[in-house]
């Protein structure tokens, strides 16, 4: 059975390396949190909302790449698929000095979900006032009577795009609340997997996919989606993705979106074209519009192959918040 290949160092320290990797990089911009994989703004919030994000290293961009300038003030990271601790979290918006607030945004995970609430407690123990929204735009994941299960994906780039927008206007901390979770709200996404992901230290692959056969709808730690089929055409799959997605987003004739074509880790730009190619046809055919269309690997799974698409139904509030400029490491948008 073929085994994973990484060109690593020590396969126990790749969540810590691969950040130190990533504060080389933004260090005129940011400031880690000592002994801990969490960073924060250099620039001060003078008196903005915070908005705080965080999961397990392997999501690369997500999340550490989304904390910049009119998006995240603070990261927390994990170990490889794992949440980062409470004291990490605590530590780390303690150091933001969020006298109007912190917004947690996260991807609905049973670890995250626990520490971050711990983490959240803690804050409030020491007089900081905090809300979270888990995201959870996985619409395979659970039916929409049971929502609050969804498993949270790509979208989060959406949510953390209008959220953080929003606390750079200085917009009051129930204002970002109410506009992250309309954000929430409006994002819906599904993914695809055709090949599996390796965790460094298990030295194996998460799952096995047959070379002939595909999930629709598998989590980014390979969690089950609704099954495995046989590999179609791209056509064909788009197709199937999207008529459940316009169901779920409600979309109707005239509305406006933001499309995300989102690489799992290894499929090739060539892919990610050609099903936005057949996205954007289904979307005219609808007459529906694309506002801005984002491709390439926005929240990863390691070496997964395969795609995800997310949609953001956008309103005149979403569309200025969405548009409005910002700067991190993996994501810049100028007026």
């Amino acid at each position: 059975m073929r085994k994973p290949k990484k060109l690593i160092n020590d396969r126990n320290a790749v969540a810590r390396e691969q950040f130190e990797g990533f504060m080389a990089a933004m260090s005129r911009d940011l400031e880690s949190i000592s002994n801990h994989t969490c960073a924060i703004r250099k620039a001060p919030l003078n008196g903005k909302v915070a908005v705080f994000t965080g999961g397990g290293a392997g999501h690369e961009p997500m999340y550490g790449g989304y904390v910049g300038e009119g998006l995240a003030d603070a990261v927390a990271i994990g170990d490889v698929f794992a949440a980062p601790t409470p004291d990490a979290i605590f530590e780390t918006a303690l150091a933001l000095n969020p006298e109007n607030g912190v917004v947690f945004i996260y991807g609905n995970y049973a670890g995250d979900n626990m520490n971050f609430d711990i983490a959240a407690e803690l804050l409030e123990d020491e007089g900081v006032r905090t809300h979270t929204i888990r995201v959870n735009d996985d619409v395979i994941s659970a039916p929409i009577d049971n929502s609050k299960e969804r498993r949270g994906i790509a979208g989060a780039l959406f949510v953390l795009k209008v959220a953080g927008a929003a606390a750079a206007r200085g917009d009051s901390f129930e204002q970002v609340v109410e506009v992250g979770e309309h954000a929430l709200r409006s994002t819906s996404s599904i993914g695809v997997a055709l090949g599996p992901c390796a965790i460094p230290r298990n030295n194996g692959f998460n799952f096995q996919i047959p070379d002939d056969e595909i999930e629709i709808g598998m989590g980014l730690h390979g969690e089950p989606g609704v099954g495995k089929s046989k590999l179609s055409s791209a056509d064909d799959v788009v197709f199937e993705v999207m008529t459940k997605l316009e169901h779920e987003a409600e979309l109707k004739e005239g509305d406006e979106v933001a499309l995300l074509i989102n690489n799992l880790g290894a499929s090739t730009q060539m892919e990610l074209l050609i099903a936005n190619r057949a996205v954007h046809h289904y979307l005219s055919e609808k007459n529906v519009s694309v506002v801005d269309n984002l491709i390439g690997g926005y929240c990863t799974s390691l070496e997964m192959s395969g795609w995800s698409i997310s949609l953001l139904k956008l309103d005149e509030q979403l569309k200025s918040l969405y548009q409005a400029p910002c700067q991190s490491f993996a994501l810049r948008k100028s007026l």
